[in-house]
């Protein structure tokens, strides 16, 4: 497949790119372990995201909610242990990332039940006393402030709930229920400061448009705050287990992108909320743990398609999850187990983690976007672009992309490029070719970062008449970064890369 595009010089294209707003993580109580750390670090290092969102605030694990007998009245009293969130929140103050707030799940000595959800057993029932909920989410937000700061909390959304629309995740997807919960919930963090954002309903995509309408209706008619609207959007179809894994089969793009516009046409038909601000506060391929998808290629290549795209009717798009520490259907097996993480267990970069790394270049003004690639303007008259093939068909069709870039003549570029693919950047393969072994060695741990790792090519276009043609060959499942700035030689007294490149050896002279 051959695609060729042609930039004119002063054009500009619509590209809203919010691919470095907020990351996933599994619940906040696996923030305290060393490996969970370590790999957020590499993800901030190498991309850098500004907020992380995830699950578990108000789990038995982070330890806020107690609920006791006092020894000497023997009487039941509420207290608040904030010393397991105080460590969470000043480790993201660290790696320079802010938490969106997700306000759950119950702590079980509130719940008005017993149904819980995952390996870790998150309570998903109503509290049994509203009011000590909405005390729970009133303290916890008013220590926030104190300890970081009211401009800092400002700037924290905070969401309530997560998934109310499955059963797994809120008690019989009782709706009118999940109405209350927001409505005396989103009160309570008003009354803790009315520039807090709180927004929701978090909603997935099951009956998502029915739940969408009646929740905008519901903030309409009891006048409940809002200032942004949720979901979650994951791309696949049922999956088919087999043993710890389930495959899936992905959507066409068009038509996830179709089910995002719906969402943005149903929350514009209010003329209360049009033009709010709507958030993904999670979006994958696959909705499941255990989906080996997550670490392939053909992951990186259908991401980078979404990231093109999700902007253009979203405020964010929140990846799930930034590593694979964690254990919503237990313990990982294996560092190649199918998680949801940009990084395996083992600090092993996966193909999407580069997706990301190269969109978090992609912050100039735009002058190309198609259905393979994205390109923007770079300071001091250079381009940076990402290009991807992806092989939803598993034909193996390759693809060559050329892009001309209008540049400043009698200036010599020189052109970087970044490729990820299934021959050059694919841990995967390695592991498997390893003999799959459930618990690398440090040496096969070692090897396996290392093969993690984008090839680097580099090439020079001399002095020209005022253009540069861009030309990238993608195998399947490739997703591949370019940049083009110029590149004047200045070389040191005496220097020539060509008589250094001309050297020989010489046969000895005979006397």
């Amino acid at each position: 497949m051959e695609k060729k595009y042609t930039v004119e010089k002063g054009v500009a294209v619509p590209f809203h790119n919010a691919s470095d707003f907020c990351i996933g993580t599994g619940r906040m109580g696996l923030a305290l372990q060393k490996e969970y750390y370590e790999q957020l670090r590499m993800v901030q290092e190498e991309i850098g995201f500004s907020y992380i969102r995830g699950h578990g605030l108000f789990c038995d694990d982070m330890g806020i909610y107690q609920y006791r007998k006092n020894w000497k009245t023997g009487k039941m009293v509420t207290e608040y242990n904030f010393t397991y969130l105080d460590r969470v929140m000043d480790m993201y103050q660290e790696l320079k990332i802010r938490p969106f707030l997700e306000l759950g799940f119950m702590p079980k000595k509130m719940a008005s039940g017993e149904q819980t959800v995952f390996y870790w057993e998150g309570n998903v029932t109503p509290p049994k006393d509203y009011s000590a909920w909405i005390a729970l989410v009133q303290a916890t937000l008013r220590h926030l402030i104190e300890r970081y700061g009211r401009e800092e909390v400002l700037t924290w959304p905070i969401e309530v709930w997560n998934e109310p629309n499955l059963e797994s995740f809120w008690k019989d997807a009782d709706m009118q229920e999940y109405f209350k919960l927001y409505k005396v919930t989103s009160q309570a963090v008003k009354a803790v400061d009315e520039e807090l954002m709180v927004g929701g309903p978090a909603i997935c995509g099951v009956e998502d448009e029915k739940w969408l309408k009646s929740f905008l209706e519901f903030v309409r008619d009891s006048h409940a705050p809002l200032d942004f609207v949720t979901r979650h959007h994951y791309t696949s179809y049922t999956p088919q287990w087999d043993g710890h894994y389930g495959y899936i089969n992905l959507h066409e793009p068009e038509y996830a992108f179709g089910e995002q516009e719906r969402s943005r046409k149903i929350v514009d038909s209010f003329p209360e909320f049009a033009g709010m601000d709507i958030h993904i506060t999670e979006f994958n391929t696959s909705y499941i743990p255990q989906c080996p998808i997550h670490d392939t290629n053909l992951n990186a290549a259908y991401v980078a398609h979404m990231l093109s795209r999700l902007g253009d009717k979203h405020a964010s798009y929140s990846y799930w999850t930034f590593g694979d520490v964690f254990e919503e259907n237990g313990i990982p097996f294996t560092p190649f187990s199918g998680g949801f993480g940009l990084v395996a267990n083992g600090l092993i970069q996966k193909p999407t983690f580069w997706t990301f790394a190269f969109f978090k270049q992609l912050k100039g003004e735009c002058v190309h976007r198609s259905e393979e690639a994205v390109v923007v303007t770079k300071p001091k008259d250079g381009y940076c672009g990402v290009v991807w093939n992806t092989d939803g068909k598993n034909t193996g069709e390759e693809l060559d992309f050329s892009v001309e870039l209008p540049v400043k003549k009698g200036v010599p570029y020189c052109l970087t490029v970044k490729i990820v693919d299934e021959e050059c950047c694919n841990p995967l393969k390695v592991w498997h070719d390893m003999g799959e072994p459930a618990n690398p060695s440090k040496e096969q741990i070692g090897l396996l970062q290392a093969c993690a790792k984008p090839l680097i090519t580099t090439s020079r276009f001399e002095e020209g008449t005022g253009t540069v043609t861009v030309s990238l060959h993608l195998k399947k499942n490739a997703v591949q970064y370019f940049e083009l700035l110029p590149a004047v030689i200045r070389s040191d007294a005496g220097f020539s890369y060509e008589r250094a490149l001309q050297q020989v050896i010489e046969d000895p002279v005979e006397e």
